[in-house]
């Protein structure tokens, strides 16, 4: 594989399907070391515009992936969407090969719980888009949501005019709700240097980590 210009860790993805030609397609426009396989030839040719390292594959067995050299990627991802039993078999040769992590596309807990089994990491994408959307269409102020776990997540929440003016320090979230601010954005300027002096104004956005209840909380006081 051709390295690229930035990051040291390289990744293979199996599998070209919405999920797995979208990881591929971001991961090559943030210039990361990639190689992407998948045996539907129409699918390699579109992964082809954006990365020189998409090849078709025979079938997903050992040797035609030991062949193409996903054994040599630092993690490698399994997108092979509705078809379950390929999913498993391939992430358990991806594992036998040796590959230090492995990263599992599941539609369903079963099939997840025999993921993870396995050895493998696993999400949802769908699942987790669809709790994206749900709490965005509940609480109008979320603009994106990241669950870290069943009970801490990372909000970016559109401030109202209940604090306008206020300083980080005079809003004290962190006191108040256990929250803690790493980031704002002001008139689409991102910054990360969260002062107490930072003065925060409606309209703006910032996120924030802490307890799911805790955020509710916060989000419930903006709207109140």
């Amino acid at each position: 594989m051709k390295k690229q210009k930035i990051g040291s860790e390289s990744y293979g993805i199996i599998g070209l399907s919405r999920f797995g030609m979208a990881l591929a397609q971001t991961l090559a426009e943030k210039e990361r070391d990639i190689i992407v396989v998948d045996i539907d030839r129409q699918l390699v040719q579109a992964a082809a515009l954006f990365t020189e390292n998409a090849l078709i594959v025979s079938d997903f067995s050992q040797e035609s992936l030991r062949q193409v050299g996903i054994q040599n990627c630092d993690v490698v991802l399994v997108c092979l969407d509705a078809k379950i039993d390929a999913s498993i078999l391939t992430t358990l040769i991806v594992l036998q090969m040796g590959v230090k992590k492995v990263i599992s596309h599941a539609i369903n807990p079963d099939q997840g719980r025999v993921l993870e089994m396995l050895g493998a990491e696993v999400v949802y994408p769908e699942h987790d888009m669809a709790v994206r959307v749900a709490n965005k269409l509940v609480a109008p102020q979320v603009l994106d949501y990241i669950s870290l776990n069943n009970e801490i997540d990372i909000m970016e929440i559109r401030l109202t005019q209940k604090v306008s003016g206020r300083t980080v320090a005079e809003l004290n979230v962190r006191h108040e709700y256990g929250l803690n601010i790493i980031a704002s954005n002001h008139d689409g300027a991102l910054t990360l240097d969260i002062t107490p002096t930072l003065r925060l104004f409606s309209g703006d956005s910032i996120t924030v980590i802490g307890k799911r209840s805790n955020i509710q909380r916060f989000e419930a006081y903006l709207n109140s």
